[in-house]
């Protein structure tokens, strides 16, 4: 292993501390506290050569990107990217990398868990028990939602998608989907438009990726599409949502409910959404075990450490895979 302690990687805004220590551990650590090109010393321009991030808490637009002359690699904590202006990065020859696969099972699982509470009321029953109130109301109200006999459809059938609807299949509910195109190795129906999708089911789990293509998507017309006895499910990203339209069909009643743990602006969550009876919200727990996002710690780092190495990057973003390792010293030099 090669010794690495002269590389600059810098670590913008926060970052799980596994990964943090492993980067000190093996590169020359530097902090800077948001992707603001103006916090960019002349000295600290030349000698970075990696970023690291969280993604879902910042963000890396060009401006700031163009701010390093020497950057060769982005290691993301995250499976999304849309806050990386990956695309720019790629067309600079910077390689851009995430964590993929090492979530997928505990927003999965979080998923499940979030569709339960919303449908079956599970957080206000508890609340009921322990404000005592089924000792001195009676019990908690019969919901008038049920997994029985419900049609499923997942936005966004990747890796997590995939992984919610193994887990749908032994609850004996129908499962559709709709992606940018059809997976024939996808046992599903398949819809190739969103509105299709939505006037098909009754419950809509979003599971897709964000930026422009997705933006907003979710939104009064996909919402009037799922009916009065619609259940509206989010694990994947908040700027999907149209959150005025979300929250006026919740109250109207255009739909019955809403489960989510992701919004568009973190961790700033609407009033009015708070307030809604029918919405169930989670504050972006989906990966948020230990296990988890040590794995996804590590994973990042790993992408650090390959990538310096020369053995190219463990796993990165479509828009830079073909970036090679010395690539972007070539183009420099």
């Amino acid at each position: 292993m090669t010794d690495k302690s002269d590389i600059t990687i810098a670590v913008v805004g926060r970052l799980h501390d596994h990964a943090v220590k492993r980067i000190a551990d093996t590169f020359r650590i530097v902090h800077i506290a948001d992707s603001d090109a103006g916090l960019v010393t002349p000295d600290l321009a030349e000698q970075v050569r990696g970023i690291s991030l969280f993604s879902a808490v910042s963000t890396l637009p060009a401006p700031f990107i163009d701010a390093f002359p020497n950057l060769e690699i982005v290691a993301n904590f995250g499976v999304g990217y849309d806050t990386v202006d990956a695309k720019h990065c790629g067309s600079r020859g910077i390689m851009v990398t995430h964590t993929p696969d090492v979530l997928t099972e505990e927003v999965a699982d979080t998923a499940i868990g979030l569709l339960i509470n919303t449908v079956r009321e599970l957080p206000k029953a508890e609340e009921w028990l322990r404000a005592g109130r089924w000792n001195t109301v009676g019990n908690y109200r019969f919901t008038p939602a049920t997994l029985r006999g419900r049609h499923i459809g997942i936005f966004g059938m990747g890796r997590i998608g995939l992984a919610v609807a193994r887990r749908l299949e032994g609850f004996g509910v129908k499962i559709s989907y709709h992606n940018r195109r059809q997976d024939p190795a996808i046992p599903y129906d398949y819809y190739p438009r969103l509105k299709e999708l939505a006037e098909a089911v009754d419950t809509l789990i979003c599971a897709a990726p964000g930026g422009a293509a997705t933006e907003k998507i979710i939104n009064a017309e996909i919402l009037r599409a799922l009916g009065p006895d619609g259940i509206f499910i989010n694990i994947g990203r908040g700027s999907t949502v149209d959150d005025a339209a979300l929250i006026e069909a919740l109250r109207s009643g255009t739909i019955l409910s809403a489960g989510l743990d992701v919004y568009s602006d973190e961790p700033n969550v609407p009033a009015e959404l708070i307030a809604l009876p029918n919405a169930c919200l989670l504050p972006h727990v989906a990966s948020a075990s230990a296990h988890t996002r040590i794995a996804m710690a590590d994973l990042t780092v790993d992408n650090l450490v390959s990538w310096f190495e020369g053995r190219g990057p463990v796993t990165p973003v479509p828009e830079t895979a073909s970036v090679s390792y010395g690539s972007r010293a070539a183009r420099t030099s």
